[in-house]
């Protein structure tokens, strides 16, 4: 990567293959335990100011909760959670890209 720019996409690429490799993230998982409190609370914020749980995000999740067919509450709840869980992941990763940025002292834009 050039100091101070962006990653190219083959700089992604060859920093997410590092990442797979087996023990490759025992040390991180320490740190973000270490820090769960404040790393929640960011997210949580990230989340709130994106509008990604608004009033249809709970609109939607009233009606799985009233619908009758458990079968079809169980499908739409499974397909909701499953959004989520990729909503928070993927704002996570953003969260600590930028984490990443503010310690090495770059513009955060």
């Amino acid at each position: 990567m050039p100091p101070g720019g962006e990653p190219t996409e083959a700089d992604v690429e060859a920093a997410l293959a590092a990442l797979s490799e087996p023990g490759r993230l025992r040390a991180a998982e320490h740190r973000v335990a270490r820090f769960a409190p404040e790393l929640q609370h960011i997210l949580a914020s990230a989340l709130q100011e994106g509008g990604w749980f608004d009033e249809a995000h709970e609109s939607h999740l009233r009606k799985l909760a009233e619908t009758e067919d458990v079968e079809g509450r169980m499908e739409g709840l499974r397909t909701l959670l499953a959004e989520e869980t990729r909503l928070g992941m993927l704002v996570g990763v953003a969260v600590g890209w930028e984490l990443a940025r503010e310690l090495e002292g770059g513009p955060c834009v």
